[in-house]
């Protein structure tokens, strides 16, 4: 009989501890065939964060280190600084990566660390019960701005995206969402071209992930995915914000 499909080598097979509808299980996912693909999975090393994903450890079958929060990139550069012959990744989320961890991603990127940043963007603090994270949209209701986020008291969400790629230090950016099965297909082209980068010693790669909170955000898991797609891919367009390799062809 021939073998069509495999659950990938570098994803164990344990129960999730995610939500229903949670699309973190899909990005996990994207990530372990990426790494399956490239032929990398001894010698990868991932880096938790804290957040939803603070337990990704019992997921890859990776090496993986757990950062304190917002550190994962500083914990990484670590890592890749001593161990150059290894492939490094964070898998950090919007609270994590763009609240407390905001200059570790920053400097990381301005650095030009040969490290490679997945970010998951679901605009809420999904962990710890659903307040605005600084990627919450204008008026999006939240446990910490129940009336809708003011702009004018709470100011604007930053899109991290387009923030780093002003860094020179950044190889290449891009944004990309798994609200369908064709932009499924693309992230995970970003995420390979992003472990493909530092395979090949180019530098820092982001891959911002636009994702869904069904639970935080108090919608169906149908109901959240035509919501990202009515409300966030607007704010956040998808595509390339910065793509060095193309640069130099």
């Amino acid at each position: 009989m021939t073998i069509v499909y495999e659950n990938p080598k570098a994803l164990l097979d344990v129960p999730t501890h995610y939500c229903p509808g949670c699309t973190h299980g899909v990005i996990h996912k994207l990530v372990a065939e990426v790494i399956d693909e490239l032929g990398i999975l001894d010698k990868t090393i991932g880096v938790a964060p804290v957040g939803c994903s603070v337990l990704a450890y019992k997921y890859f079958a990776c090496d993986m280190f757990e950062a304190a929060h917002g550190r994962a990139p500083a914990v990484g550069t670590g890592i890749k600084r001593t161990n150059s012959d290894k492939v490094v990744f964070t898998y950090q989320g919007d609270g994590d990566l763009a609240a407390i961890g905001t200059a570790e991603i920053v400097h990381a990127a301005a650095r030009g660390e040969n490290i490679t940043s997945i970010f998951v963007n679901n605009c809420i603090y999904g962990m710890t019960g659903g307040q605005m994270a600084p990627t919450t949209l204008p008026g999006q209701k939240t446990e910490t701005s129940p009336y809708g986020r003011d702009t004018s008291r709470e100011g604007h969400p930053i899109r991290v995206s387009e923030m780093i790629s002003t860094l020179d230090g950044a190889c290449y950016v891009e944004r990309v969402s798994v609200d369908t099965v064709p932009n499924i297909m693309k992230a995970k082209k970003a995420i390979k071209k992003a472990f493909q980068n530092q395979l090949d010693g180019k530098g820092f790669s982001m891959i911002e992930v636009l994702s869904i909170c069904p639970t935080n955000w108090g919608l169906s898991p149908k109901e959240s995915m035509q919501w990202l797609k009515d409300n966030m891919i607007p704010y956040y367009p998808l595509g390339i914000k910065k793509d060095k390799t193309e640069e130099v062809k």
